[in-house]
């Protein structure tokens, strides 16, 4: 018994619960219920808050208003305008720079002059600054999806078939507008080198209304950047109140100055033109049309306007062949369409983009276009 004392037989130590290292990591664990209420929540937040958003923003669009310059990212914008003016019985005249008036100030754009001839307003400006047809395309696919059943004026502008950089089928990388509107895997697009994980985001964001939203609230409200970011740089602001880009400011000047393109010293110009069976930009712009009469809208193209006084004769040559390629497409598809005259030489401050006269006369010969009178006659708001 001393001996057993002095030599005690070891204690067996408590076993430790088993612990499962698939959560070990974890601070709290969910059931499977937690785990469906909690989707719930999420996906109900994915669905509603656009929705909440929009009715809490105060967005009244006046007659003329067109998409503010630094708001040319904020695609949900353009969906929400679009709506907006949709209902309201309004012609869309959707197009680039040309539509949004880059020379001119919002009240002496193409749509301006279409409702002055018009006596009421009957055309909304839907135009993008740095639209070409690749990204019109994506834009009215995936932000453009209450345009139904309405009215639409769309500009074909033969300029972005100019070269191969311009038809975005240049082999060089280089930048070019509205990246995420453009297709992030098929076709592929050449000069197009954006790393494969960005492009999925972008394919995803552009699916999910909520991710628009919430890069509408980047573009207007937080100077493009997220909320964190934001909060770095505006530590004492708050961000419930941040008012960086008014959705509806006052008259903006023009973004560039209005003068014609003889006193800038543009000289006539002998463009690489891209063959429209090879073209780009000329198959989206078809997908466009093809976008607009699935959804039955009644489409009314314009050709031009595009300043043939600047180009050279070979040039010019080239220029309308391509027109009449394209007219023959036009009328093959039964779509009606204006290729009205080249403006006045004067009346323009560049290659395609009229000053406010050129936009004036542009209206009145469309007007006076007899396809154009009997697509306007058919307007549902036509007297």
């Amino acid at each position: 018994m001393a001996q057993d004392r002095e030599n005690p037989q070891p204690q067996a130590k408590p076993t430790a619960p088993r612990i499962d290292l698939r959560f070990s990591s974890n601070a709290l664990l969910l059931s499977w219920r937690q785990w469906a209420v909690a989707g719930i929540i999420f996906v109900s937040a994915l669905v509603l808050a656009p929705r909440i958003g929009e009715r809490l923003e105060n967005f009244h669009p006046p007659e003329d208003y067109r998409i503010p310059y630094d708001l040319s990212n904020d695609y949900w914008l353009f969906g929400r305008y679009a709506r907006q003016a949709a209902w309201r019985e309004r012609t869309l005249v959707i197009g680039d720079s040309v539509v949004w008036g880059q020379y001119v100030k919002r009240g002496e754009t193409l749509s301006h002059y279409l409702n002055d001839r018009a006596g009421e307003a009957r055309f909304a400006n839907l135009g993008l600054d740095g639209g070409h047809p690749v990204a019109l395309a994506g834009l009215l696919r995936y932000y453009g999806g209450d345009i139904v059943r309405t009215r639409v004026v769309l500009h074909c502008n033969l300029l972005w078939t100019a070269s191969k950089k311009h038809d975005l089928t240049s082999e060089k990388e280089f930048r070019f507008n509205h990246p995420t509107l453009a297709p992030q895997f098929v076709p592929s697009i050449p000069c197009y080198t954006e790393p494969y994980s960005r492009r999925l985001g972008y394919a995803i964001e552009r699916q999910v209304p909520f991710f628009g939203w919430t890069n509408h609230l980047r573009v207007a409200y937080l100077a493009g950047m997220d909320l964190p970011s934001w909060t770095m740089e505006h530590p004492v602001e708050n961000p419930l109140t941040a008012t960086r880009l008014p959705l509806v400011p006052a008259d903006e000047p023009p973004l560039h100055e209005p003068i014609a393109w003889t006193a800038r010293g543009i000289t006539k110009q002998d463009f690489e033109w891209v063959d429209l069976d090879a073209s780009l930009q000329w198959r989206f712009f078809r997908q466009a049309v093809e976008t607009l009469r699935a959804r039955d809208d009644k489409v009314f193209v314009l050709v031009g306007p595009f300043n043939e006084h600047m180009l050279t004769d070979e040039s010019l040559k080239t220029y309308a062949a391509r027109r009449r390629t394209v007219e023959k497409w036009l009328r093959r598809e039964g779509i009606p369409y204006a290729a009205p005259a080249a403006l006045p030489s004067d009346l323009y401050a560049d290659a395609s983009h009229p000053l406010a006269e050129g936009y004036r006369m542009l209206a009145r010969q469309l007007w006076e276009d007899e396809a154009f009178t009997r697509f306007a006659a058919d307007s549902p708001s036509a007297p």
